[in-house]
């Protein structure tokens, strides 16, 4: 009965991400019907469906070089986040966990701030991103080294550190911030909302191999998770190494978040509900709740920026602010929640 209700699952997801992509192509000022879309798709596929339908060549440029690349770019991003917020909330044993408890998001604001008042990123598409990265990996390095103790790495101790870090990042942006001029700050602000505009395939290439090495090692290590997420003493009972294998999965998360923050400024929510929501759907076993977390989290952030492209005429709303406008009810539900089991 759990595998046929896992199946079930498994069907709707792929049937909703199929949905939300052609969607998502379909969507935007440049008007193009969902039907034109399929028959683009199945035509790129090979499938003699659909012949009859015309997609123009400016048509065909919107959709390979504009709306393509954004719509992978949601894909890799909302699978690696949700798969990063699956696995730190399995560590934490805590469904209000997400991939920026432990400074993921704080570090790497620093670092893309950094880069704007450097001019990094006028000068390369990939400044930016890499000085986000860095900043992302030296917050976390710093949350470790802070909570590590006789090489244990205590959850509770983890947590306050990510917190200090995230404050202490949070500071020193706020000071960068005192001594920009307006423009910069436009472009600050424009990357801590967090969006898909612009993005393009040389953005997808910089994702693809970082965010899939991390969702692979996550989906190897899913019996480990399992185990770890059970309490350390009964870890410890079975023969694994805590500290070993909680570094390892903080590590490969830690990757994949970066890698994710960096290509598209911050994105909230999406490492926090989609893990739990998919928990409730498919249970806590991550050989199930990791593939569907990877699924629902594509599916969750490509409808968020389809929607934000579908409610303006003219302009559009950032993924970032939709997915704090739909997320932040099931946010307030989660807390509520959790305070009532206490």
């Amino acid at each position: 009965m759990r595998n046929y209700h896992f199946k079930l699952v498994s069907i709707i997801l792929v049937i909703a991400l199929i949905l939300v992509v052609c969607t998502s192509l379909s969507a935007g000022q440049y008007n193009l019907d969902f039907i034109q879309v399929v028959a683009w798709c199945l035509h790129k596929m090979g499938i003699p469906l659909l012949t009859e339908i015309n997609v123009t060549e400016q048509q065909e440029a919107v959709l390979m070089f504009i709306r393509s690349p954004r719509t992978v770019v949601g894909l890799l991003v909302g699978a690696g986040l949700a798969a990063s917020g699956a696995v730190l909330q399995g560590l934490f044993s805590n469904p209000l966990a997400d991939p920026g408890i432990i400074g993921v998001s704080s570090g790497a604001t620093f670092g893309a701030v950094i880069a704007i008042i450097a001019g990094i990123n006028s000068t390369s598409l990939v400044g930016l991103p890499i000085s986000a990265f860095i900043g992302a990996v030296v917050a976390v390095s710093l949350t470790i080294g802070l909570a590590t103790r006789h090489g244990r790495i205590p959850v509770l101790t983890l947590l306050l550190a990510g917190v200090v870090v995230g404050m202490l990042f949070s500071a020193l942006t706020a000071a960068m911030l005192t001594i920009m001029d307006d423009h910069k700050v436009q472009q600050y602000l424009f990357w801590t909302i967090g969006s898909l505009d612009y993005r393009r395939w040389e953005h997808v290439l910089m994702g693809v191999v970082p965010i899939s090495l991390g969702i692979t090692i996550m989906l190897m290590m899913a019996r480990h998770l399992n185990i770890l997420a059970l309490g350390e003493a009964e870890a410890k009972a079975v023969g694994m190494n805590v500290t070993k294998y909680r570094l390892i999965l903080l590590a490969v998360a830690t990757m994949t978040t970066a890698s994710s923050v960096c290509i598209t400024g911050s994105i909230g929510f999406v490492g926090l509900i989609i893990p739990h929501m998919m928990r409730m759907l498919v249970g806590p076993n991550h050989r199930r709740l990791l593939p569907a977390s990877m699924i629902g989290g594509s599916v969750f952030l490509v409808f968020c920026d389809s929607v934000g492209r579908m409610l303006l005429t003219n302009s559009e709303i950032n993924v970032g602010i939709m997915t704090a406008i739909l997320g932040t009810p099931y946010f307030l539900y989660l807390l509520r929640k959790n305070m009532d089991i206490r």
